[in-house]
Parts: C-alpha cells; structure tokens; sequence
C-alpha cells in the first residue's frame, strides 16, 4: 500500500516551513505534520511557533526555529538544524513575507519601507532556497517552494514594494527551476488570492473576517467557495508530495480564476449594459 493510498503523502519527509507560525505557514504545518512529514517550524514569532508545535506533536516530529529569514545566519542555521535533528531536508517552503505599508503612489513610496519588503520577501526567499540547495544538491532530489501572490500576475492596486517583490518570486521560481533541476530538485510557487491571516488583518486594519469573505466573495470569478489558508497549505501538500514529481517551474495560482478576467468596464458601466454586465 502506497503512502497516498493511507492518507501519509508526506511519510518519511522532512520539511522546513519559514513563516511558520501563523496563517497560511501554520495551516501548512498542521496538513503535513498529518501526512507523515517531520517538520520545522521557522519564524520570528517564538510564542506561536512553540504553541503550535506544542499543539501539533511530540520534538520527534516537529520543531521550532527562531527564523529571521533577511538574516543569512538565521537561515543557515535553521536549515543546519533540521538535518541535524530530523537527518536530511526534503522541503523547504519558503512562506515567511511581509506586505510593508500600504503605498499604492509611487510618489508616496518610503525607500525604506521598499527595502525591508525586499529583504524579507525576496532575499529571504532566496537565501531559504540557497541554503535548502547546499544541502539538496548532493542527495540529488528534494523541494523549493515559494509563496507568490496574485499580485505576480495581475495589476490589482496593491503597494508597489510587495507587488514587485512577487514578481521576483516568479521569477527566482522559474530560474532555480532551470539550474537545480540537473539535480533533480524541483522548484514551484504558489500565487494565492486574498487570504484573511493575521498579517493581512493586521495590515489592512480590517479585522472582521466576515467583510473580507463578502468582499471577496463578491468579486470573485468562482462562486459558492471561500478561500481559506487550508487551500493553500493543500496545494503545498501537492508540489511538496511525489505526486508532483514532474512538476517544476511552475506558478500555481490558487485564485478561482480571478486572474482571466479584468471587470473595470462592468464596473464603470454600472451594469448598464446587460452585455458589460455578463463578461464577469
């Protein structure tokens, strides 16, 4: 009986999770904890993080890492540590990101700000994929995975620091892809619609979840379902899982379509016009 068969896609794996400890880091720990996967949880927020390995399993199965991710020492470290405790190193999901302040001008831009979201975002992203690939290379398989963001393939008024540093995303997904795949690591991203994790509570200042859902849900191309975080840790399960064996490069868009179609003329209409009104 295969792994998949009995519901353990992940038995046997090892995986390090950066942004570990809440929202769509921690929805993924929880799925491949339940699929077999021994995991590391990475992230600067130390009472989470032990909370939810506390709460997920014993320290033969998951730990917690003390992560700052634009720190190349942090990253180093926790990679290091998750094959000195668990062996070896199958996955490394690169989630952890910020989404800066909320400047949609580019005249209002504070260079800072634009820095730190790239440090995090990007060089951090990198440097998980660095330091997953010292170790990858010579056991000749293994996983890089990325959180994206629809932003990466749509214009949509989001802040420009964040909206860029996703495109890199992309495109560090699609250039790893090509280098380590002699090596037989594949590298994927994945690029979600808007979730309602604490990060993005915290920043928006919208705190009740109900007015995102309706928000969304009202816009949305695909009705009658609601994007959770769950969705996307099971679209991590898939590209970290043997299932995917062939699928590397890619960009995996969990959206519901949004992305096909652009409705400002609806929208500026007012559906007045039936015709307008029915392309979205």
């Amino acid at each position: 009986m295969s792994p998949s068969s009995i519901g353990q896609r992940l038995l046997g794996k090892v995986a390090v999770i950066t942004g570990g400890a809440s929202g769509i880091g921690e929805s993924t720990a929880r799925l491949f904890v339940k699929h077999g996967a021994k995991v590391l949880v990475a992230d600067i927020q130390d009472e989470l993080g032990h909370s939810v390995c506390k709460e997920l399993g014993t320290h033969e199965t998951i730990t917690y890492a003390h992560c700052d991710v634009a720190s190349e020492f942090d990253v180093q470290n926790t990679v290091d540590l998750a094959v000195s405790k668990f062996g070896k190193l199958d996955v490394m999901f690169n989630n952890a990101a910020i989404p800066g302040k909320l400047e949609i001008k580019a005249v209002d831009c504070d260079i800072e700000n634009f820095k730190k979201v790239f440090d995090v975002n990007v060089c951090g992203a990198f440097l998980g994929a660095k330091h997953a690939a010292r170790v990858m290379i010579p056991a000749k398989k293994g996983c890089i995975l990325f959180t994206s963001s629809l932003a990466s393939m749509i214009c949509a008024n989001t802040p420009h620091a964040y909206t860029t540093s996703k495109h890199a995303i992309a495109g560090l997904t699609r250039n790893l892809s090509v280098e380590l795949g002699q090596y037989g690591i594949r590298v994927n991203c994945i690029s979600p619609h808007v979730v309602p994790t604490p990060n993005f509570k915290k920043t928006t200042g919208i705190t009740d979840e109900k007015k995102i859902d309706e928000a969304v849900c009202e816009s949305a191309v695909l009705k009658e379902a609601k994007l959770e975080a769950k969705d996307i840790a099971e679209a991590a399960l898939y590209l970290a899982s043997d299932e995917s064996k062939y699928v590397s490069g890619v960009n995996l868009a969990v959206d519901g379509g949004y992305r096909l179609t652009n409705p400002a003329l609806a929208v500026a209409f007012n559906n007045m016009i039936p015709w307008v009104s029915c392309t979205h």
